[in-house]
């Protein structure tokens, strides 16, 4: 197989306190340098958090295994500083389209709106992402260290630190971490050592990835078939990638033999079969994979949080897995930091686990009804799913039925703690709990975005007069003002349509970018108040 992308291997270095003896702690370890470990240290060290990382391997993933990148996660790559070059690097596409045996059925538009900053999707092999995160880190060479080949054998749990014993290729160690997260993926050891619970439903159907590289002039969109004439009775799906990779799923049925699958005699044929015997294609990375859908008991166990695969496992259909998991990194970090600084109890962290395993829960149904509409479990299942397939190409009332992977978008916290619920009518989907839309906005006489204008910290995002108060302070944290018409200009007005921004509107908006609290009229008290609440302390 050709193989088109040179891997690069990091150097294992001893660290001092393995030369020394000396046990030390650190505020923050990372188990695991894959997307979502590399996120959360890039976000740690954001916020000022000293952070470690250890990984057993020193390299990229092998394979482009994660492919799809949502416009959410894209947007906290771009709030850390490395998205610039995934989206430039990536295919970026919005359409996808669904096709029934021969016929097409459906199509949809991820991002029909414009005036976003970042793109509905792209699709950029796993290696590059990882490669870009790494090449991040080394802007804050001191706040990241990234040791390579540091297998993490055992842990033991304290009231208010961890110790691991990691093994290296100079032996074994220990180190002490006031905080672990945990991003060794869906065969997580962390969580194995600690007993967690991994509870779900894997389903008995087996999947074959083929990464081609070939020329080819299909669409830069997202193709979906059922029942196509090259692989009867399963699915495929088509989509590009860069350096001219195009990743191709054929569904392969329960009583598929994984390794024969993979052997590229087998695969060749089935590719051939699809594209057509004239199309000059070579393979790169081949696999085979099963669906599950499951995740943890809980995404904090002690000192120990989990991210990602490690605490969620759904199947790929959808792009929910490191989608999510970045996500994940998005909610913690900020909390991680106020609990770290001592500016709220420890017990804030636990809203952690309130809101992401509630992010999980919807992203296992989703991912659950995608499956089962993709390989229907009976005859009754299978004659309703072809009938809404063969319905949708000529009736609109069909179309929402058709299920070839839900793609990821975020998930509102609608019933968080933390929101404060609301008291006046707004015609804005902006709701507590929800992620902040992005537009265009003048700062300084210079065109930006408003996710950029916000930064990292509390935000009173106020649509008129602040009465002059520049921050606003409750119980040691604090959230700085910003005035729509002052501070920032809507000269397109897409801010003010999407906020449903009247004069005197009021947001806070927390470290996150997600909506804590919302108000008609600027009120100090009742922004205090919701302060309080969107950090546990109300």
């Amino acid at each position: 197989m050709l193989n088109t992308y040179h891997y690069p291997e990091f150097p294992y270095v001893q660290s001092p306190e393995q030369q020394s003896g000396e046990v030390l702690r650190h505020p923050v370890v990372v188990i695991g340098a894959g997307p979502i470990g590399l996120t959360a240290c890039l976000d740690c060290a954001y916020r000022g958090i000293p952070t470690v990382v250890l990984d057993d391997n020193n390299t990229v993933s092998i394979g482009s295994r994660a492919v799809c990148y949502a416009k959410r996660p894209l947007e906290v790559w771009d709030r850390l500083g490395c998205a610039d070059n995934m989206v430039k690097k990536g295919i970026s596409w919005q359409v996808g389209k669904v096709f029934f045996k021969e016929d097409q059925v459906y199509e949809f538009d991820l991002l029909p709106e414009k005036d976003n900053k970042m793109p509905a999707m792209i699709n950029l092999q796993q290696y590059y992402l990882e490669e870009y995160l790494i090449e991040r880190s080394q802007a804050f060479a001191d706040r990241i260290e990234l040791r390579w080949k540091h297998k993490v054998l055992n842990m033991t749990q304290h009231e208010d630190y961890v110790t691991l014993l990691v093994q290296t290729p100079d032996g074994v160690f220990k180190m002490e971490a006031d905080w672990v997260i945990a991003c060794d993926g869906a065969n997580s050891d962390t969580r194995k050592m600690l007993d967690a619970k991994f509870d779900g439903q894997f389903f008995q159907d087996r999947f074959l990835i083929a990464d081609v590289v070939m020329k080819a002039d299909f669409p830069t969109e997202r193709w979906f078939w059922f029942d196509p004439p090259f692989n009867r009775n399963q699915s495929a799906l088509l989509h590009k990638q860069s350096d001219d990779v195009w990743r191709i799923d054929f569904q392969l049925g329960w009583d598929a033999d994984p390794e024969q699958e993979k052997k590229p005699e087998n695969v060749i044929p089935r590719i051939k079969a699809m594209l057509g015997e004239d199309v000059a294609f070579e393979l790169e990375w081949v696999s085979v994979y099963q669906f599950a859908c499951r995740r943890i008991d809980n995404f904090r166990h002690g000192r120990v949080l989990f991210a990602g695969d490690s605490a969620h496992q759904v199947s790929p259909f959808g792009a929910r897995g490191a989608n999510t998991g970045v996500q994940d990194i998005d909610n913690l970090a900020w909390k991680l930091k106020l609990v770290i600084d001592g500016r709220v109890p420890v017990s804030f962290i636990d809203s952690y686990n309130e809101e992401r395993a509630f992010a999980a829960d919807d992203n296992l149904m989703n991912s659950t009804r995608s499956t089962d509409f993709i390989t229907p479990k009976s005859k009754g299942s299978r004659f309703f799913r072809d009938a809404v397939l063969e319905l949708s190409e000529h009736y609109r009332f069909a179309r929402p039925f058709v299920n070839s992977g839900r793609l990821s978008c975020p998930t509102p916290y609608i019933h968080s703690s933390l929101n404060t619920p609301e008291e006046d009518d707004f015609n804005s989907q902006m709701s507590p709990g929800t992620n902040c839309a992005d537009a265009p906005v003048v700062v300084n006489g210079c065109e930006t975005w408003l996710l950029n204008s916000i930064g990292s910290e509390f935000t009173v995002l106020v649509f008129g007069e602040a009465l002059g108060i520049a921050t606003i302070t409750a119980d040691n944290v604090q959230a700085n003002v910003m005035v729509v018409g002052s501070d920032l200009l809507d000269q397109s007005g897409v801010l003010t349509e999407r906020y449903d921004g009247g004069t005197g509107a009021v947001y806070l908006i927390r470290p996150d970018q997600h909506v804590a609290a919302r108000w008609r009229l600027f009120d100090v008290g009742k922004v205090e108040n919701a302060l309080k609440r969107a950090t546990g302390q109300f």
